[in-house]
């Protein structure tokens, strides 16, 4: 009688806010309400969402205008205290849409301060932007929230814990420990939300998922919201869910299938000019705010500093630092106090930057997934963006297979020339003076103006001070850059009819590891040491079961330590005293020097190269 019902008021809900339901059932077993929403439709306000002044108020303050559709057709299900499943694209407003209903229910209760919502995120940064948001979107209200996740002291976020919070944001593995020295209480939690929970279980996190759901009091409301459905969450959702509805809003794409508002577009040149090629494709583009991607934290900080040289304010973020490094670099970016920032995947991983416009992969991923990841960094929100691929002239086989499984072939563009960069140039110090006089603000500069106007003209005053203008904001590095293109391939200019196709849902490079025993290029089986699987090496790390290691402890140090995705560690053979972890061969000395300089479990531990043949 309820599912019913229940049907009929979605069918309601969703002609209500105008969005397309593409189907509405019940799938066989879970018993879920389904509905598809696509990306248009009639537009409705945060006010048709029966949100409080108050609420709305915060909003206005935060410049939210319209509720995007993942946010208008998650609400109200959300507001209504049933369970939901939404399935959506990271960046397509998922954080105001279960934000926003559990606001508004702290907003009518008694403001205990033990928690009443609980909040599951896949990693630290997305853990600390989920807070913001909530802070943000709570304005004017008594409600605290407090993250909690790894890379800080226990004892910094056990005191803010037992000062007291409505709404606590956690990563999996903190919120066990904090539960199992009694900081961190269920007693009064009223929803549970699983944030990007696909990547969690792709993490490693199914049995802590477990353990954190399975103490929360019966009765409480649970929401999910995933970019995928894979099986395994599925069982989640069943296991752990009272007839849940489920929400899909696609992001809304172009007559090529392409994401809307993102132009894609791949340069090859030959390695030793690859550098350069970095240089002269952001000086063209000239970014308000890119984010490069690099393949490890030495090449990482290498860039930086070449990038530093070239005037950029660029900001290298790697796993290689500490939380409160990493916190100081965001908060520059974020002020715009930094427009270049380089990063590894794992270090980029749950980043929102609202005003980034250029994604650049220093180097063609290998991983379909991975590309994904790194383009859905712009183009969110409805906001355009750039994602480039710079890759070498052996690279092109890579490109095809990419190409193969996006079914799309890709468009290539060749370098900028000099002469083509020094015109856009130009473009850009007419633009900055034309800003600079619609702003005003020069009158410091008359007394300077006039005593000069008495010895040289007006015109050569002006010519004079657009030279400075413009040398002192470009570089004068001119040198054309020899590129890979043949006449065989599309030549293109800059910019022009840019065009590549994502490949598949968000990349998954598991920060704290998977449960496994093996995988390296999908294959080991593990439990022998022999021969290291085809492109892998072994290496001897001296800690084992005696020490409760298990294989996700030592993923996770090695993805956190030395920026290695958790798909790349291959076989995991745990003895009693030692472990034989396999890892990509050309990382092998990254991955060893990075475990010397930290602690597993709280130890320091011999780590070489594996010497049993």
């Amino acid at each position: 009688m309820w599912a019913a019902s229940h049907e009929a008021y979605v069918k309601i809900a969703v002609a209500q806010f105008g969005f397309f339901a593409n189907q509405l059932h019940d799938l066989i077993g879970n018993q879920l309400s389904s509905v598809t929403t696509g990306a248009t439709g009639a537009q409705v306000s945060f006010a048709d969402l029966n949100l409080s002044e108050e609420t709305l108020a915060a909003l206005d303050a935060a410049k939210f205008q319209t509720p995007t559709p993942v946010q208008a057709a998650t609400i109200p299900h959300m507001m209504s205290g049933k369970d939901l499943i939404a399935q959506a694209a990271t960046g397509t407003g998922k954080t105001a849409a279960f934000s926003l209903p559990i606001i508004e229910k702290l907003r009518d209760s008694s403001m205990s301060r033990i928690p009443s919502a609980l909040i599951l995120v896949p990693t630290r940064e997305l853990a600390i932007q989920v807070a913001r948001a909530f802070d943000l979107l709570a304005r004017g209200s008594n409600i605290s929230c407090v993250a909690v996740y790894g890379g800080q002291p226990l004892g910094v976020q056990a005191t803010a814990l037992k000062k007291g919070a409505q709404v606590v944001v956690a990563t999996p593995g903190r919120a066990v420990d904090l539960l199992d020295r009694g900081v961190l209480k269920f007693d009064k939690v009223e929803c549970v939300v699983l944030d990007e929970a696909d990547e969690m279980l792709d993490m490693g996190f199914a049995e802590e998922l477990d353990r954190l759901l399975g103490d929360v009091p019966d009765g409480h409301q649970t929401a999910l919201f995933s970019a995928t459905m894979p099986s395994r969450l599925r069982k989640i959702a069943s296991s752990q869910m009272q007839d849940p509805t489920h929400i899909s809003v696609e992001r809304e794409r172009d007559n090529d299938g392409l994401v809307s508002g993102i132009h894609h577009v791949v340069y090859l040149v030959d390695r030793q000019h690859r550098l350069a090629a970095l240089g002269r494709v952001l000086d063209f583009e000239a970014p308000r705010a890119a984010l490069v991607f690099g393949r490890s934290r030495d090449q990482v900080d290498e860039l930086a500093d070449e990038m530093n040289k070239r005037g950029y304010r660029a900001e290298a973020l790697h796993g290689g630092m500490s939380q409160e490094q990493r916190d100081k670099v965001m908060n520059r970016l974020r002020k715009g106090l930094t427009n270049l920032l380089i990063a590894t995947d794992v270090a980029a991983r749950g980043l929102d930057i609202d005003h980034l416009t250029h994604v650049v992969n220093y180097d063609i991923p290998m991983q379909a997934e991975t590309y994904v990841h790194r383009s859905g960094r712009v183009g969110r929100g409805g906001r355009s963006g750039v994602s480039i691929t710079i890759g070498g002239r052996n690279d092109r086989r890579k490109v095809s297979m990419l190409e193969k499984a996006a079914g799309k072939r890709f468009e290539f563009a060749k370098l900028p020339t000099a002469a083509q960069l020094s015109t856009r140039q130009l473009e850009q110090t007419q633009q900055r003076l034309r800003d600079a006089v619609i702003d005003g603000g020069s009158d410091t500069y008359e007394g300077i103006m006039q005593t000069l106007s008495a010895e040289f003209s007006m015109e050569k005053l002006t010519l004079a001070a657009l030279k400075l203008v413009h040398e002192s904001a470009h570089s004068t590095d001119m040198a054309d850059i020899p590129d890979a293109l043949d006449s065989r391939q599309d030549t293109r200019g800059p910019r022009d009819k840019r065009g590549a196709k994502p490949f598949g849902r968000d990349g998954r490079d598991g920060r704290e590891g998977r449960q496994r025993s093996g995988g390296f290029a999908g294959g080991g089986s593990g439990g022998r040491r022999g021969a290291p699987t085809k492109g892998a090496a072994k290496i001897y790390i001296g800690i084992g079961r005696d020490a409760a290691i298990r294989p996700k402890d030592l993923v996770g140090a090695i993805a956190n330590e030395a920026d290695v995705a958790g798909h790349q560690i291959g076989n995991i053979d745990i003895a009693p005293r030692f472990s034989i972890v396999e890892v990509p061969k050309n990382r092998a000395d990254d991955v060893i020097r990075a475990l010397r300089a930290t602690s597993i479990k709280g130890r320091k531990v011999t780590v070489r190269p594996d010497r049993e043949k």
